[in-house]
């Protein structure tokens, strides 16, 4: 069901690869973490125009803000009444919720997709032998050999802080667990801090929120950067899905400075301000009421003369 993620992904990789193999080796342990740091530009390359978009709808709902806090005025704990109104508020707009959840979610399949790719490249329960003889997707036999002989700076780029040292002595040669501690808790690290500012800096560009929603919201910049910790400590996430992690949040954040930077602030639409009717005049008790008297079109009553 996945394999045209796989497919694409390897694709992507293996044409980099290509590139950096020819510049730099074929085993050589840069070229093939250059070809996943490639792999995330060119996927992010391609999603700028729905990061461009996802960006005007949200500065929109920034905008919508002041009517928004209106219409919940209006319609009180009614929330069936408050959602139409919201919703035609912002179609009135042109905003697209979905289209600002768009770039996070093409993102979510290409995670999936490198994750799977890069544990190919290393079956449990083969030996080096038997791995080096099977492809993976669009890598050759020779891709995967080369692939498992490359080491960036003594670890292997499918190599995981968790795996168990039967697996690590799969790749061809002895890997002690420090070489990949070595390499795994420095990404780590960086990758979270890099999540946080990204995450920190995201959040200072959406509508200030309130009620049970606003601590959730608050607390994003520390609760994002737990999943490259946790995930590099316990789960199996190899070197390779560190440097993805690391390459993307960083593009992200230098994309959102660029971009808001260049948009400036969001002006806030004024709210809606509902016209008072004229006030009738007040009725003596016991008095019959005034009926309006009707002029043909055109004249004017004349006023008596006193």
């Amino acid at each position: 069901m996945l394999d045209p993620i796989y497919y694409t992904v390897s694709a992507v990789m293996w044409v980099w690869h290509q590139l950096f193999a020819f510049l730099l080796g074929p085993t050589s342990g840069l070229g093939w973490a250059l070809s996943v740091v490639f792999l995330v530009l060119t996927l992010r390359a391609v999603m700028i125009r729905p990061f461009l978009a996802s960006v005007r709808s949200g500065r929109a709902m920034r905008a919508l803000a002041p009517q928004v806090a209106l219409l919940k005025e209006r319609h009180g704990d009614d929330r069936a009444a408050l959602a139409r109104a919201t919703q035609e508020l912002q179609r009135e707009h042109g905003v697209s919720v979905v289209g600002g959840c768009l770039p996070a979610l093409l993102q979510i399949p290409v995670f999936i997709g490198l994750l799977h790719v890069l544990h190919g490249f290393n079956r449990p329960g083969l030996t080096f032998e038997q791995n080096s003889a099977i492809a993976n997707y669009v890598f050759p036999p020779d891709d995967v050999r080369s692939f498992l002989q490359a080491r960036l700076f003594g670890a292997p780029l499918s190599s995981y802080l968790s795996m168990p040292q039967d697996l690590l002595d799969s790749f061809g040669a002895h890997v002690d667990r420090w070489e990949v501690a070595a390499v795994t808790l420095p990404l780590m690290v960086v990758a979270a801090v890099a999540t946080h500012f990204t995450a920190r800096h995201s959040l200072a560009q959406q509508t200030n929120p309130t009620g049970p929603a606003a601590s959730v919201m608050r607390a994003t910049p520390w609760i994002f950067p737990l999943g490259a910790l946790v995930g590099g400590l316990f789960f199996p996430f190899p070197v390779a899905i560190l440097l993805y992690w690391l390459t993307n949040n960083v593009w992200t954040l230098v994309q959102q400075r660029i971009v808001f930077s260049r948009l400036g602030p969001v002006v806030p639409l004024p709210q809606a301000v509902p016209v008072p009717a004229a006030a009738a005049p007040a009725r003596i008790p016991g008095s019959k009421p005034v009926k309006p008297r009707r002029h043909s079109s055109g004249h004017r009553p004349s006023r008596k003369r006193r």
